[in-house]
């Protein structure tokens, strides 16, 4: 297929390039940044240049590249923002999907989270409700409407290039002593599990699948693993402040029936060694 690839120079975009092509596709990626063309360049893929709120230049863009599949893995977390993340996710997908649809392109993929469910007592599956009005469900709604669309919800993202990796943002606030360790829970994937699942939902039918690994844990079992992986202080416990929710983790069992098989069933493997 010719996939155009929003996002194609985050963290998860270039580790997909290679292996798409792999597997014999065309790649049209994108990027916000004029320096990032080379590097997409030499990865292989055809790169552009483009504003995912400039909704007239991305329409042209996307049309241009007349793609089978429009492959979503937007994100804008370089700076901590979840504000402009949240506004990528409504009104940059509004966009994208716009443009898709006017290039007559009818799928369309899209990379959204697995904490992004309502609360509840029991693991989540794809089939519960979203947080209600967040820009998750705001997100998914707009690909929903796709002709035919793939809504893949990444756990909590580790490995190189992540901010789990050592020396990387969170690390360094673990390394300093400022994340406590509470009964939060997280479901959590690794990089090469993610692009692995990506590229194998070319071919699954379409619908939701968590991405995550076997292994949902709290705070208080996962982080003074990573801790002590990293070489960092074994963290503070602390309660959960008054009314924040303590999450729940989600079950991979669709994605493992779909043929997805991670190489990091758990983070207890795939977190860093000291």
């Amino acid at each position: 297929m010719h996939i155009f690839l929003a996002g194609g120079s985050g963290v998860i975009g270039r580790r997909l390039i290679p292996e798409l092509l792999a597997d014999g596709h065309d790649i049209t990626a994108t990027t916000r940044r004029r320096e990032n063309l080379g590097p997409l360049r030499d990865l292989g893929a055809r790169p552009v240049v483009v504003d995912v709120f400039d909704g007239a230049h991305l329409a042209d863009v996307v049309a241009g590249a007349a793609p089978d599949l429009v492959l979503h893995e937007l994100t804008d977390l370089g700076d901590f923002d979840t504000q402009a993340n949240a506004r990528l996710r409504r009104e940059g997908t509004a966009n994208l999907v716009a443009a898709a649809r006017s290039a007559h392109v009818d799928r369309m993929i899209v990379q959204s989270i697995a904490w992004a469910y309502a609360a509840g007592g029991a693991t989540a599956v794809e089939d519960d409700p979203l947080q209600a009005g967040s820009p998750i469900e705001f997100m998914e709604e707009l690909v929903r409407s796709m002709p035919h669309a793939t809504i893949l919800r990444y756990g909590m993202l580790y490995g190189p290039g992540t901010w789990y990796a050592p020396g990387a943002r969170l690390a360094a606030e673990v390394m300093a002593g400022r994340v406590p360790a509470t009964q939060a829970i997280t479901s959590f994937v690794h990089l090469d599990d993610v692009v692995a699942a990506t590229v194998q939902a070319l071919t699954w039918p379409h619908a939701a699948y968590n991405i995550v690994d076997d292994a949902p844990a709290p705070a208080t079992e996962w982080l003074p693993a990573y801790a002590a992986g990293i070489g960092a202080p074994v963290p503070p416990q602390a309660d959960l402040p008054d009314g924040v929710p303590r999450g729940r983790g989600a079950s991979n069992a669709k994605a493992r029936a779909a043929g997805w098989r991670p190489a990091h069933p758990t983070w207890r493997g795939g977190f860093p060694r000291a």
